[in-house]
């Protein structure tokens, strides 16, 4: 809630806190709510509850317009009058809304400009995906789109590569130059990348690791993608 006040992507209507929360962080929040004149009303921790539809929460909830989407041209507009050498994030069917809502808060802390999912077989920007995100979602310039293929090829058409994580790439993430425009591509958590995502990708990348497990669970794949990146590109 208190992400979503600061980013100022989302009309709020309505803020409810439990009666028996008294953190400075909910008090920060009231005193918010004064001066953007955003009601707030003090519910029994039990409503509170049924509001959220969920018993872990701290306390707050509040009631607010949907998140705002971005078509791709509108994200692709967005990003190159702000960087030169944009750093996108495409996840391909990524179903699992606590890997999309940790993949986004990597995402915050590294600078990536954007990041792109499809519509249909994904997890949705939803309230679960921006508290596991500790609020990024409500900051991070997001993209649905039909067709990540088509995606792909229009970012190529401003000088983006596109780099896949796949176990099989054909060079190491960490070997790999970084530095440029870019978009790293994350698989969903069953099959990895869709082999038609895969063959628009300019090359596939593995990370290089030990031990008997296979892979990396897509959200700390794609971690260790995202700050190898902001390793290059601001060491």
């Amino acid at each position: 809630v208190a992400e979503a006040m600061a980013a100022r992507k989302r009309q709020i209507h309505e803020i409810y806190i439990s009666l028996d929360t008294q953190a400075q962080r909910v008090t920060d929040i009231i005193e918010k709510s004064k001066i953007r004149h955003i009601p707030v009303k003090r519910l029994p921790l039990q409503q509170i509850q049924s509001l959220a539809g969920r018993d872990a929460h701290q306390g707050v909830a509040a009631r607010v317009s949907p998140y705002p989407i971005l078509s791709l041209n509108e994200l692709v507009s967005h990003v190159m009058s702000r960087s030169t050498r944009p750093f996108f994030l495409l996840i391909d069917h990524v179903v699992d809304p606590h890997n999309l809502g940790a993949l986004l808060r990597t995402a915050l802390c590294v600078n990536v400009d954007g990041v792109i999912i499809p519509k249909d077989r994904s997890a949705n920007p939803s309230p679960v995906v921006s508290k596991t995100s500790a609020g990024a979602l409500e900051h991070i310039p997001l993209a649905q789109v039909a067709n990540l293929v088509y995606a792909i090829s229009e970012l190529k058409k401003i000088g983006t590569w596109l780099i896949g994580l796949d176990k099989n790439g054909s060079q190491s993430l960490f070997g790999s130059d970084l530095t440029g425009s870019i978009g790293i591509v994350i698989g969903g958590e069953e099959s990895g990348i869709r082999p038609l995502v895969k063959k628009n990708c300019d090359f596939l990348a593995f990370i290089p690791q030990s031990g008997p497990v296979s892979s990396l669970n897509a959200s700390v794949a794609g971690g260790v993608a995202m700050y190898e990146t902001f390793r290059q590109r601001y060491k």
